[in-house]
């Protein structure tokens, strides 16, 4: 192996070239590796409420398409709150406890950036 010096557009590289014979010249080239896809941003984590309960926020960008609560009322976990559109896909934004709704943020046909607080359930 021997260590080069390159510099490309002003940054100074540090790069090892192997010598190779003429057998393994003529194998077959080596495909690149694909570059890494940049890990996605994760979605916003129910943060907890002054009562003690918990946010509801948006996961996603979209447009509210039902809004399925309403202040007082009571729901489970894993029920289905809200349908937002996002990407011309419908997601079901679901409840992470058992309460009793609190705060509705958003109204039906609303659209919604990430985070954006969605309801409360206390």
């Amino acid at each position: 192996m021997k260590k080069y010096h390159v510099v490309v557009n002003g940054v100074s590289y540090e790069v090892e070239l192997e010598a190779m014979d003429s057998a393994s010249a003529s194998a077959t080239p080596v495909a690149p590796a694909p570059a890494a896809a940049p890990a996605p941003t994760p979605a916003p984590a129910a943060a907890p409420v002054a009562n003690g309960g918990q946010s509801v926020n948006a996961p996603m960008p979209g447009n509210i398409l039902a809004v399925n609560v309403s202040a007082g009322q009571a729901v489970k976990a894993g029920q289905v709150l809200f349908i937002l559109e996002a990407m011309k896909m419908e997601n079901e934004i679901l409840s992470p406890c058992d309460g009793t709704v609190g705060v509705v943020g958003v109204t039906k046909g609303q659209a919604v950036e990430t985070g954006i607080l969605l309801c409360t359930i206390g």
